[in-house]
């Protein structure tokens, strides 16, 4: 196999399309190393309820950046990103491809395109920020976010706290919109990648969400989430926002039955799946230094002869 000394393969889709079965084929195939390109399975404490690959798995391709970072710990993109620059690096002095599978695409596209360089925001402005979303709801959070930045404000829905709070921040520390900060980034470094997205139709989707759901919960889930309540950690964490654990944890504090905590963390999960499609139709663009092939189905190995085809033409030169 011969490959630019740059490329990388990118393997994205929304939650139960196949993604990690995709990137282990193809890691084994390939020569790859997988690096988890998704926001939650960063999480040592959430290893059953973000499906993250299991011992076989690890077994049969090196995986990085899985299960690296505790529950207490917040996950950035940029924080992500300075760990998949290392791990994208060890691969490539280790021979071997760099893979990044994962379905959170603010990280994707942190590393596609770069972030912008954020001034310092002061502490007194960070707990201004918290208590004033804490005190009063973020409907109205937003409606005050809007009178000094508009442009955040109108694309941030209300319940997108970490979001909302970073804007205001930002905008309430240094006088300019997050948008202007974000515009006036420099240039990304030039990458060179070609990235395999899995678009499956809405029906099998949600059977496969709702099944994995039920599945997890069977496999340990609940008494993962029972853990990170234990431990007493502040709700704001990424981690004890994940899809399934607000959920699965009001059934903990007896607020409703197993049944009810279940059906609507399978409705969370599909939600969340609904908001990932759309943003990977319209935000993973194919460009001059990005191919990107479209498979509307879930993974398959049937697949696997497409796939090699385009990886061969657009990524890698010695391919047989």
């Amino acid at each position: 196999m011969a490959e630019p000394p740059d490329a990388v393969l990118l393997v994205a889709g929304p939650t139960a399309s196949g993604k990690s079965a995709l990137a282990l084929a193809l890691a084994e195939a390939l020569g790859g190393t997988v690096i988890n390109a998704d926001s939650m399975q960063v999480y040592r404490d959430l290893r059953v309820l973000t499906a993250r690959p299991d011992e076989q798995a690890l077994a049969r391709a090196p995986h990085r950046l899985y299960g690296v970072l505790d529950a207490a710990e917040a996950c950035s993109a940029a924080r992500w990103q300075t760990l998949a620059e290392a791990e994208i690096a060890a691969a490539r002095a280790a021979g071997r491809l760099p893979i990044l599978a994962g379905g959170t695409g603010l990280y994707l596209r942190a590393w596609l395109q770069g972030l912008a360089a954020l001034p310092p925001i002061p502490a007194a402005v960070r707990r201004e920020a918290r208590a004033l979303y804490a005190e009063i709801g973020g409907a109205r959070f937003r409606a005050l976010l809007a009178a000094e930045d508009p442009e955040a404000a109108s694309r941030l829905p209300a319940g997108d706290r970490q979001r909302l709070i970073r804007a205001f921040e930002v905008v309430r520390a240094t006088g300019r919109p997050l948008a202007d900060w974000q515009r006036a980034q420099p240039a990304a470094p030039p990458r060179r990648a070609a990235a395999i997205l899995l678009l499956p139709p809405r029906a099998p989707l949600v059977q496969s969400i709702d099944r994995r759901f039920a599945e997890m919960v069977r496999n340990g889930a609940l008494e993962e989430v029972a853990a990170l309540l234990a431990r007493a950690l502040p709700s704001d964490l990424p981690a004890m926002r994940a899809v399934g654990v607000p959920e699965l944890a009001s059934h903990l504090r007896g607020e409703r039955t197993l049944a009810e905590a279940v059906a609507l963390g399978q409705q969370a999960t599909r939600q969340y799946a609904k908001r990932q499609m759309t943003w990977f139709r319209h935000q993973l663009a194919e460009g001059p230094n990005l191919a990107r092939l479209t498979l509307e189905t879930q993974f398959s190995e049937s697949l696997l002869p497409e796939i090699f085809a385009f990886i061969r033409q657009n990524l890698l030169t010695g391919l047989p």
